[in-house]
């Protein structure tokens, strides 16, 4: 390895491991953040949480090492050409190519390895987190007892409204479910208003004290007779003590592990296995359905005990109906309706099956091509991230963060949304696994040749010229041949008017680009709140999006007034007032402010020359 190579290997290493601690670290303690619920006041020792979080750590490497890449990439070749250490290997001839050989080597060589850390480790992260989360949920029943919501507790089903005092011993609105045990019923209800929770470390005893409440039962009874009477029983009480015997559930193993079936705790081999298993099982349900409809079509025996009646022609084309007796016409129109509606209901109910397996399917494919495509991603990031730092020519954490964070929140969303809509059968489920890497794809290549090639981030001289032209802003060309020439001939009261309409124009103009940024953004947001199902909010959002668009409006008018009542009173300064212009120019109008102001500040330079 050259002295090259080395330095630049050994400098990217150390950004890279510093990046990924920091990242794993705030990751980390957003996972205890969200699972924080199901640990605190458990009781559990120090180390069933650091297993928790030891389990939970390698499920956070697809999130934390693309990241990682995007971001330590940004960063030591930003540094590099700041500082002007690619000035320096360039002028020795060694192109940014020959730079990033010794570290694409180590990227390609990372990236397999993250593919065998996806299937292998991960899978059993996820296997033993997932079962280690049922054990702790089930290890202190007394503590599950969560608010607002009904809570399974041995034989019974336990909601209440308000928990207060020590380790939410005393509690308020008590509703109670007893599980039936010859069915799966509730017929036995009690309802309390208060009630207290009695509980002790070495007993296997939760004793329940219910106060001033109500007693229901409306077990069916045995006999026939008594059960079409609906038989209920309520009483009153003033105090009701209820024994939880808790030794078989107390007695779980944390290290138990009962779930083994989950489509991200396999790996490749796994994945495909179960994939085939449940395809081929959905190909036999689908025969198997076919086959049901077929002989509820009564097709196989549609001619089977018909007699005809006699005289009619076998070649009739009339109606068949006219072949019966009235009676056997309405048993046959009875028949027919009644096998219609229960065949269409059975077809709803298949279908909704059917969609279910193979969104099941569907999730077993996403999870193998993942395994795949996470490899790759961070290969391909990595030539969108070290093109883009010798680009931008900015190292350290201020710009370099913010790009990496905006493009791997792209590279992640696109990839959720993918994923998402894979689940249903709305995008193939192999593309969603690999659509947000190959969406990646062309822009490292793009950003790869702009940066070999020592030319800028973006070109938009095709672009703006054309703007230029209609807008009759001039070229530095020709502004080096009018200087010469007055620009502005003016006495001085019109000096002054055209300079109070210019001062007018630019508050009018900022107050209009805040205002438009405001509704656009806020419109924005009203879209994902409401696709998250906030509608509360995204309907405060879409009004204050409304008025600030309506504000916007107000000052673009103004606005425009203003500055066409300046170029009115400037010779060389014009404003286009093609009415298909004015609405493009209200609809874009951060790039028509940006242009006018450009416009605006030559000009007058020009003229205090």
């Amino acid at each position: 390895m050259k002295i090259l190579d080395r330095y630049i290997l050994t400098t990217y290493l150390k950004t890279f491991f510093s990046v990924f601690i920091i990242l794993m670290l705030i990751f980390v303690l957003q996972t205890i953040w969200l699972y924080i619920k199901e640990l605190a006041g458990k009781d559990l020792d120090m180390v069933v949480i650091l297993k928790f979080l030891f389990y939970f750590t390698p499920k956070l490497i697809p999130l934390v090492l693309p990241l990682t890449i995007l971001l330590s990439s940004i960063m030591v070749f930003g540094s590099f050409a700041e500082n002007y250490e690619f000035a320096a290997m360039k002028s020795t001839g060694i192109s940014l190519q020959r730079a990033m050989t010794g570290l694409s080597i180590f990227i390609v060589g990372l990236g397999i390895t993250t593919f065998l850390f996806a299937n292998n480790v991960i899978p059993w992260a996820e296997f033993n987190s997932h079962n280690l989360r049922k054990n702790i949920a089930t290890l202190k029943p007394a503590m599950v007892i969560a608010e607002g919501q009904f809570n399974d507790v041995m034989d019974y089903n336990i909601k209440v409204e308000k928990k207060s005092g020590e380790n939410g011993r005393y509690l308020k609105g008590v509703v109670m479910h007893k599980k039936s045990q010859r069915n799966n019923a509730n017929n036995t209800i009690i309802v309390a208003k208060n009630g207290e929770l009695i509980g002790e470390e070495d007993s296997d005893v939760l004793q329940f004290i219910l106060f001033d409440g109500y007693f229901y039962d409306d077990t069916p009874s045995k006999n026939r007779a008594e059960r079409s009477r609906h038989p209920m029983v309520m009483s009153h009480f003033e105090k009701y003590i209820i024994n939880i015997d808790l030794s078989q559930l107390n007695s779980n193993d944390l290290d138990e592990k009962n779930v083994s079936d989950k489509y991200n705790m396999l790996n490749i081999s796994d994945l495909n296995f179960m994939i085939d298993s449940l395809g081929t099982a959905l190909n036999n349900d689908h025969e198997d359905f076919a086959i049901s409809l077929y002989n509820r079509s009564n097709l196989p025996v549609l001619n089977s005990g018909i007699t005809v009646t006699k005289g009619i022609d076998s070649s009739f084309s009339g109606n068949v109906l006219e072949l019966f007796p009235d009676k056997k016409k309405v048993q046959m129109l009875d028949q027919a309706l009644n096998s219609l509606k229960s065949t269409k209901q059975i077809v709803n109910i298949k279908t909704k099956y059917f969609k279910e397996r193979n969104v099941e399917i569907n999730k077993h494919f996403i999870a193998l091509h993942e395994k795949l495509a996470l490899g790759f991603a961070c290969i391909i990031l990595f030539f969108v991230g070290a093109p883009l730092g010798a680009l931008i020519r900015k190292g350290g954490i201020g710009l370099p963060m913010i790009i990496a964070i905006l493009l791997f929140l792209t590279y992640h969303f696109i990839g959720i949304f993918a994923k998402n809509s894979a689940k249903d059968g709305s995008l193939n489920p192999i593309l969603a696994a690999w659509f947000s890497t190959l969406v990646m794809l062309p822009l490292g290549y793009y950003l790869t040749k702009r940066a070999t090639a020592d030319r800028g981030l973006f070109e938009f001289d095709h672009i703006i010229e054309p703007i230029k032209k209609l807008l009759k802003i001039p070229n530095k060309s020709e502004e080096s041949i009018t200087t010469q020439k007055p620009r502005i001939s003016l006495s001085s009261e019109g000096d002054l008017q055209a300079k109070a309409r210019l001062t007018d124009y630019s508050m009018h103009a900022k107050f209009s680009f805040v205002f438009y940024c405001i509704a656009i953004v806020l419109f924005v947001l009203y879209f994902v709140f409401q696709n998250n199902k906030l509608e509360e909010i995204a309907a405060i959002i879409i009004q204050i999006s409304a008025i600030s668009g309506v504000i916007y409006t107000l000052y673009f008018i103004v606005s425009y007034v203003n500055i066409s009542g300046l170029s009115k009173r400037i010779e060389t300064f014009h404003v286009s007032k093609n009415p298909i212009f004015i609405i493009l120019g209200f609809i874009m109008y951060p790039i028509r402010h940006f242009l006018l102001k450009n416009k605006i500040n030559k000009v007058f330079s020009l003229n205090s020359k």
